[in-house]
Order: C-alpha cells, then structure tokens, then sequence
C-alpha cells in the first residue's frame, strides 16, 4: 500500500483534479481564506426594492429541489455554513406558496431570511468578473469548413480518487489513462488536437478559435448546418493545467495589456491562425463536451444557469445553492444591484468576496460585454432565519 500511495502521490503532482460537474477551469483549491459575517437588514440592500426578483423564480424552483435531494447538515463543505435543514423547510413553503408579483416574493424573502454582507479581514470590497456561453458553428458531419471535431468524453480516460487506496490520502479525483499497466497523465492539448482522441465526436466545427474559447467558457450554443440549435456542456477534461491565452499572448508580446479582452483575442487568433494553433497549444488543458437538453449551460450546481442571475464563487467560501445580494457595476458603469444564486465556481474565482458573474449566451456582441467585466463590488449572503450563525 505504501508503494502504491507514493505512485498516486507522484500522479498528483502530475494532473490537476477535476470534478466531472465542474466549469472547465475549477481546479478545487481550498483558497485558505476567512470570511467574517456582518448582519444587515434588507433596506440596506442597495436597489432591493427595485430588483424584478420574480424573473428568478423558475431558477429558485430549480435551485430549491436540487436542495432537497441534499443530506447532509450544510449545503456544502465551505467556510461560510447555510443549514440545509432550515433551507429545505423554507423550500417547502416557497413550493406551496403563490406570488402574484415581485413583491409578493420580496415579502417570502424578508420572512425567511436574513441578509449578511461578506467582509475579508474587515473589507466588504472584491472583484467581480463575468462569462458567458458562447457559439460556435457546426455539423453533425465532417464536410467542408467543418472539420474542427467537438469530442465527447474519452474512451480510454480513466479517474482516480486517492483517497480510495489509502484513507491518509487526500480526496482528490484524477484522471489520466493506463499505458504498460501504468497510469499516466491523459494527452495534452497538443497532442488531441494533432492527432485526435479515442472518443466519440459530437460534432464538427468550422472554426478552431471557436472551440478554443468554447472550452474557455465551458459551454456553447452550436448553430448546426441544418439551422438547428443543439447546447453543448462541459462533460470531463483532461486533467492537465489551464493556461489562458489571454496570458500567453501578453507573456509572448503578440498584445498589449490594454487589449487583452477577449474581443481583441479572437480578433488576433483569427488574423493569425498558425501562430494562434502554436499559442493554443500552450494552453495543455482539453475539455471534453456532452450535449444537453436545458434552458441554459448546467453550472457546478448542477442545475442551468440564468443571464443575470447565476454567479460562480469560490465554493471554499460561498455553499453552492446560496442566494446572494450581488452590488457590482456593468463594464459601462450601469449598477448591477439584484438577486443571484450562487451555482458555479471556476479556478480563478478564489477568495472571500470574489464573483463571476453569468452574462447569458450570444456572439461576439455578448463577448465584448462579458469578456471586459472587472469590477470593484461585495455581497451578501441570505441565511436562513433560525439559523445562529453562518460561521
């Protein structure tokens, strides 16, 4: 067992965990941090009384019977506690309750909740970042422009979870493939996309940086030959570490930092296409899709996400399934002051008060709008009345 413990251990520090419901770029990175708890009252919520809450109200249904199926005592394994028990009675209520309008629902909230501003060290501000769910081109067969393959999980991509062979390892799920008896490290992006993978292709796309920033994104609206819309989700990964481009491309001087959004990106990839492949290649994380049948791109949650009403946190700080009071600012400046629930998280989203925020789905117009978000804002966390304490 020891030889074995040192094997996986050596793995480890080889390919990078992920869970297989995960935005493509988590990396479960317990951030260390610690949160304090500030307890507010709902008129302090800036806009409050403005939000159109009632435009969440599918998403809260959503959210509240993936709370239901939770058995254990919180919501999740994070810094901040939400009581899943107190939650799931609020939830019963909320199923068996009627809401004629916003302030119907406003009132159901003021009656089961109390609102906490988020603070690091004393200090309420953080950034808030934003993604969307981009499109891509495609068809179901290899013709043409369309020649760029969409793959499906692996056959030969295998997972691991230390602690399965040993209780003193840590819970860590890896994956990689078996060659000569032996586990190693699954194939990099390079050596996909030169000369393919053994798995199934959902699809073909008609452009290389459309993929690339599809598995950035995690998600993507495929407009398909024949006119049809398919979604595709994030279904597996590599293993292997993520490197943005946006970064690679400011490292190697191809872009100054004042045009490191992703607009300006795709624009540079596209007008430079062998050295863009040479760029993308650095980036040795692959991600695996899976065609889904939902209203929006399924988040870490498991449940879609909303434009505009779904936020990726640091899960070691914010529990999955939490409502939150976001106040941020648009790229423009607009005031962001409304609802979410908190139901993805992403390798750069680390630290107390830390968010991105969920755009929606589109082209380049949504792009130019998501991709240059970087805003100065807080939040704070609705916990369930009755419950003492959230930390």
């Amino acid at each position: 067992m020891k030889n074995l413990a040192v094997l996986f251990l050596v793995f480890l520090l080889t390919a990078c965990p992920q869970k297989k419901d995960n935005r493509p770029d988590e990396l479960s990175v317990v951030s260390g941090a610690k949160p304090e708890l500030q307890a507010a009252a709902f008129d302090e919520l800036e806009g409050w009384k403005n939000d159109n809450i009632a435009e969440m109200y599918v998403t809260l249904q959503k959210n509240c019977q993936r709370i239901a199926s939770i058995k254990t005592d919180w919501l999740g394994n994070s810094a901040i506690k939400v009581d899943t028990k107190l939650y799931q009675k609020i939830c019963e209520k909320f199923e068996k309750q009627t809401f004629a309008n916003d302030d119907d629902l406003r009132v159901f909230l003021e009656q089961n909740f109390n609102p906490f501003l988020v603070l690091n060290d004393g200090d309420a501000d953080g950034k808030f970042t934003s993604y969307y769910e981009s499109q891509i081109n495609a068809s179901f067969h290899k013709h043409g422009k369309y020649k760029y393959p969409v793959y499906g999980v692996p056959n030969d991509l295998v997972e691991i979870n230390l602690k399965d062979f040993d209780e003193s390892l840590p819970n860590k799920r890896l994956v990689g493939r078996i060659t000569k008896k032996k586990v190693v490290p699954y194939f990099d992006r390079e050596a996909i996309e030169t000369s393919g993978a053994s798995a199934p292709v959902l699809m073909y796309a008609d452009s290389l940086v459309d993929v690339h920033v599809m598995q950035i994104q995690g998600s993507a609206v495929a407009i398909m030959d024949n006119g049809k819309k398919v979604r595709v989700g994030y279904a597996d990964n590599n293993g292997l570490p993520f490197k943005g481009i946006g970064s690679i491309l400011l490292e190697n001087k191809e872009l100054s930092a004042g045009k490191a959004n992703m607009i300006e990106i795709k624009k540079w990839l596209n007008e430079n296409p062998e050295k863009a492949k040479k760029y993308m290649h650095q980036n040795r994380r692959y991600i695996f899709h899976r065609i889904i049948k939902e209203s929006g791109p399924v988040g870490a949650f498991g449940i879609p996400l909303q434009a505009g009403r779904s936020l990726a946190v640091d899960r070691d700080i914010i529990p999955l399934g939490s409502l939150m009071w976001l106040v941020t600012t648009k790229p423009d400046g607009e005031p962001i002051n409304k609802l979410v629930a908190a139901q993805d998280i992403g390798s750069a989203i680390k630290g107390v008060v830390r968010g991105d925020y969920f755009w929606g789905s589109g082209g380049d117009e949504v792009l130019a709008q998501a991709g240059s978000m970087n805003s100065v804002g807080k939040y704070f966390i609705l916990l369930p009345k009755g419950q003492r304490d959230g930390l």
